[in-house]
């Protein structure tokens, strides 16, 4: 399966929304669970991280800002998360495919999830093709 990351921050308000209104959509989380290893990752949060081989942490925590901002991941810096919430997109290997910043509902992050479950992102190599694919796509999720 390719693997489906949260980043998100205790603090963001986008970030609870799409806890609310997209993740715990029936539609969006039977394609999550069926195509995706799903994650949660607080991006300024304090665990540690191994990936590709590298360890990630974040020296910078502090932990009288637990519920506040705090210091960014070095795993969500690696990963070249700037915004919350940024979902990030990664396939079988673990190598990224692709992130969509900001809060997203229920039928604007179904083309997401259907280009980058699949491997339809694949076939679409130009910016035509992806408008195209975008312009045309008809939701099927239920708001």
């Amino acid at each position: 399966k390719k693997i489906f990351i949260d980043m998100y921050t205790k603090w963001c308000g986008p970030c609870k929304l799409l806890d609310r209104n997209t993740f715990s959509n029936a539609d969006v989380a039977k394609f999550i669970n069926k195509n995706f290893y799903a994650v949660k990752f607080n991006a300024e949060g304090n665990e540690s991280v191994n990936y590709q081989g590298k360890t990630y942490s974040n020296p910078n925590y502090d932990p009288a800002k637990a519920n506040r901002r705090n210091s960014p991941h070095q795993f969500s810096k690696y990963m070249g998360v700037r915004a919350y919430p940024t979902v990030l997109f990664l396939d079988e290997t673990g190598k990224l495919i692709n992130n969509v910043r900001g809060y997203r509902t229920p039928q604007q992050i179904e083309p997401f999830l259907k280009l980058f479950g699949t491997d339809l992102w694949k076939s679409i190599t130009t910016q035509e093709a992806y408008k195209e694919y975008m312009d045309n796509f008809e939701p099927e999720f239920k708001s």
